[in-house]
């Protein structure tokens, strides 16, 4: 009976919480409130993130919102048909201040994912470099082929519009980050495009870059498949 009434007595205490939680809990914790692309990166992020995957209305609702804000700029394309088809694409022009070498077609959520990135990667350069981001380069993310352009096998997450790949970042002042030189030095370079990476893992499900195979020797390989894989 004490362990009921217990049980009870909590229950209750957790009902008479809830509007005190959704109001200030940390949006990293709080499951409650719609995901933000200026949310910082935790396990609850990666979890809204999953769950945009099979609520298409929810992720656009993130875009728009990302939109309006200035923090991104996007137009939204019809299906794509065929071997490998699109669902509700959309086409990603810039990140708010910074530039891209190309739009580039998205699934939603990669949308939403790189959006994301370049947000978290400006203030990082800006922090480190003293120099905000102001362009990222890259070679796309659709592309309708197997893994590695084999003839066999099975489809890449470029097929479905769920990888974008990275090769490199200009800064404000004229310096470049470039994965395919400076991987390894100079110094500061390198040094920054590992803490790049390393924050692909914090926002992707999986994040691919040099050290991972000689594929990867030009860029960085952002998907949305599994939970935060980084090589």
């Amino acid at each position: 009976m004490r362990t009921l009434i217990l049980f009870l007595l909590l229950l209750a205490l957790g009902w008479v919480s809830l509007p005190w939680l959704k109001q200030h809990l940390p949006p990293q914790f709080n499951p409650f409130t719609p995901l933000s692309v200026t949310d910082p990166p935790g396990w609850m992020t990666q979890i809204k993130m999953k769950r945009l995957a099979s609520d298409p209305d929810a992720c656009l609702a993130v875009m728009r919102r990302a939109q309006q804000a200035g923090w991104v700029s996007f137009s939204e394309r019809p299906d794509v048909t065929g071997h490998c088809p699109l669902s509700h694409p959309l086409r990603v022009q810039k990140f708010g201040p910074v530039s891209l070498s190309s739009s580039f077609l998205a699934s939603c959520p990669m949308a939403v994912a790189s959006t994301m990135y370049a947000l978290r990667s400006r203030e990082q350069i800006a922090r480190e470099l003293h120099s905000p981001l102001v362009r990222i380069t890259h070679v796309g993310s659709y592309a309708c082929r197997n893994i590695y352009h084999r003839a066999q096998g099975r489809l890449s997450e470029h097929a479905t519009a769920d990888a974008w790949d990275v090769t490199g970042f200009q800064l404000a002042d004229g310096q470049r980050l470039e994965v395919s030189r400076h991987w390894q030095q100079p110094e500061e370079k390198a040094a920054m495009l590992h803490t790049l990476w390393r924050g692909g893992c914090e926002v992707f499900g999986n994040a691919l870059g040099p050290d991972y195979n000689a594929a990867h020797a030009s860029h960085f390989h952002l998907g949305m498949r599994g939970a935060g894989y980084c090589r």
